[in-house]
């Protein structure tokens, strides 16, 4: 792929039953020279809507379950419409087919409230061509901590702040990792106040630590992550014990190995964190990766 193709999508009401051919119509896709998106839309003018990243690997969407499962939840959390899964699910599928075969490719998902003043929610997917390698897999990526803010107690007590929903607006997080370059790291992992593991920009956070892989719990504000729920499936499946619970900042220290788990990069070694070395586990990393890239 050369350029990036856009299916917009007519969104249907949740509660809508839609024959085969009512999904058909429903998804458009449009050439690069017409217009996909008003000025006043509210995902364009405020960041107002929620998305979601998926890989397409050998013509397979991954974790599309999952990431709609997400999708639902986040769009509960910004009082958005409920999405229609089966809408949802038949333009994945139609704007996979448009990565060429052999290609890996990116699909991004957008619920957006809707241009302003209006009721209906607008949405589409872009989809965009993805690095066949993933250098950092196997080179990792030095990383920082810095503190998010808010306390890991946050999400229950300030819903407003939509901790754990994948919105739109991400530019705190975007600032977060040009922070990280200026301090000569490449990516960072979020801390509450009260001195708890969160999650990094655009990633869950995975350490092993005295032979357990943990990963923090969603009830402190973080998004569920769908890579880090399949890399536990697989690491299960070796018997390797983990778990999904409160992570201190202090217990990194005692980390053997950590983790950044997204969509596209899949398992990402920490190599450095705030400046110190952290041990490396190549094989575990590349067998998950594996497993990972096979769903």
């Amino acid at each position: 792929m050369t350029a990036t193709r856009v299916f917009m999508v007519d969104v249907l009401a949740a509660h809508v039953s839609a024959p085969e051919t009512m999904l058909e119509e429903s998804v458009t896709e449009f050439a690069g020279s017409q217009s996909t998106l008003t000025v006043d839309d509210l995902a364009a003018s405020r960041g107002d809507g929620v998305f979601e990243t998926l890989a397409v690997v050998d013509g397979r969407v991954q974790a599309s379950e999952a990431h709609l499962d997400r999708l639902v939840r986040s769009a509960e959390l910004l009082d958005l419409a409920r999405p229609h899964r089966a809408q949802w699910r038949y333009a994945l599928d139609r704007a996979a087919r448009a990565v060429p075969a052999g290609r890996t490719g990116v699909l991004k998902l957008v619920l957006s409230r809707g241009r302003e003043g209006s009721p209906r929610p607008t949405g589409w997917i872009a989809v965009s061509s993805a690095p066949s390698a993933v250098p950092e897999r196997r080179t990792g990526v030095r990383v920082v901590t810095l503190d998010r803010g808010v306390s890991s107690t946050a999400a229950s007590e300030s819903p407003w702040l939509l901790l754990g929903a994948k919105s739109l607006s991400y530019a705190t997080n975007m600032a977060a990792l040009r922070e990280a370059a200026r301090r000569g790291a490449q990516d960072v992992i979020y801390t509450s106040t009260d001195g708890y593991v969160l999650e990094g920009p655009t990633s869950s956070v995975l350490a092993r630590i005295g032979g357990r892989i943990v990963t923090p719990a969603v009830e402190a504000g973080v998004l569920p992550g769908t890579t880090q729920h399949d890399a536990f499936v697989a690491l299960d499946a070796e018997r390797v014990e983990t778990a999904a619970e409160p992570v201190p900042v202090s217990a990194l220290a005692e980390a053997d190995a950590i983790w950044l788990a997204s969509s596209v990069r899949l398992l990402v070694p920490v190599v450095a964190l705030d400046g110190r070395p952290v041990p490396q586990d190549a094989e575990l990393t590349d067998r998950i990766n594996a497993v990972l890239l096979a769903r």
